[in-house]
């Protein structure tokens, strides 16, 4: 037997409970110290192993049966689907899930309870679960990192702030949500990359959550209301505060990019400076950013200017 393995990822360990609360399915077996062990995101239908056929089997894929899976197997000899049964749930699988709401027989549960194998249901369209289920393994396989700094959405845009410490980073976060911004993370932002794509949100213990020092800790939900938080953004840009030295780069004209996790992402540094507003700066790097992805770059403007000058000099 074959197994497919390219597509496999860290495993990560899941209860039962944490799967079925977050994927809306019903518990049909389960039992204290199972757990769930997924590598893969993709999902597999086993129904040619239902028909006897194991090569290329997916075993490592979470395996859903719909109503065509239930009505092969109910459509074999009895002693026929006890040994496909057995075969089945004798592999290294994650778990089962019955779609359409589909009630697993008390042949199947034995023999999921003799292999251990956890075995849900839900209610839900076979296609409509499983693409449900791949956006949620996407999310939990997905490869992340913690990035110390800030995430907000600014004008749309996903904004990381970066910076050494005590150079103003939670100060100015506060003062882009005191101007009708939102808050994704401050300090740690958890960094996932799904499908080449960068999404930052905050742990689950310090989110909605912002530190200023001689202020404390403030709960911006509660300060600025549900329109002052996010709690997933897409990163599009990272800005990062630096201290103010002569030797920054005053016309910005060159594009530099910052690498998370093997994605690119276009990169600013603001001089930091006493007296500077740093979130208006911010502000206008981030839209002054969209103009330039559609065509509008005010050095080109400026060298048009120039070069007009210079011909009507010459005229």
């Amino acid at each position: 037997m074959v197994n497919e393995t390219g597509e496999e990822r860290q495993a990560v360990m899941v209860e039962t409970s944490e799967f079925s609360k977050a994927n809306g399915v019903k518990v049909f077996y389960d039992e204290p110290g199972i757990k769930l062990d997924f590598k893969s995101v993709s999902v597999n239908r086993p129904g040619l192993v239902f028909a006897g056929f194991e090569e290329y089997f997916a075993e490592s894929r979470i395996q859903v049966c719909g109503s065509a899976e239930i009505a092969y197997l109910n459509s074999l000899p009895k002693e026929v689907r006890l040994k496909r049964l057995d075969t089945f749930f004798g592999k290294n699988i994650p778990c089962v899930v019955l779609t359409r709401g589909k009630t697993p027989d008390k042949d199947f549960l034995e023999i999921a309870k003799k292999h251990k194998r956890a075995v849900f249901g839900s209610e839900k369209p076979t296609s409509e679960f499983v693409n449900n289920l791949v956006h949620y393994l996407n999310d939990l396989l997905a490869e992340q990192t913690d990035v110390h700094g800030e995430l907000l959405d600014i004008a749309g845009i996903g904004v990381l702030i970066t910076g050494e410490n005590g150079i103003g980073k939670s100060e100015t976060a506060l003062e882009l949500v005191h101007r009708g911004h939102m808050l994704v993370a401050d300090d740690r932002v958890v960094v996932k990359k799904i499908k080449n794509f960068l999404f930052g949100s905050a742990p689950r213990s310090i989110k909605n959550l912002l530190e200023v020092r001689g202020v404390g800790i403030i709960n911006v939900e509660d300060m600025y209301g549900i329109s002052g938080v996010l709690e997933e953004k897409q990163i599009g840009l990272n800005v990062e505060l630096v201290k103010w030295s002569d030797s920054v780069d005053r016309l910005c004209d060159k594009t530099v990019y910052t690498d998370i996790l093997g994605v690119d992402i276009p990169k600013i540094s603001i001089p930091v400076i006493a007296g500077r507003n740093l979130a208006i700066v911010i502000e206008a790097a981030t839209k002054s950013m969209c103009l330039k992805s559609l065509g509008k770059n005010p050095i080109d403007s400026l060298l048009g200017n120039m070069q007009n000058l210079n011909n009507r000099q010459l005229d």
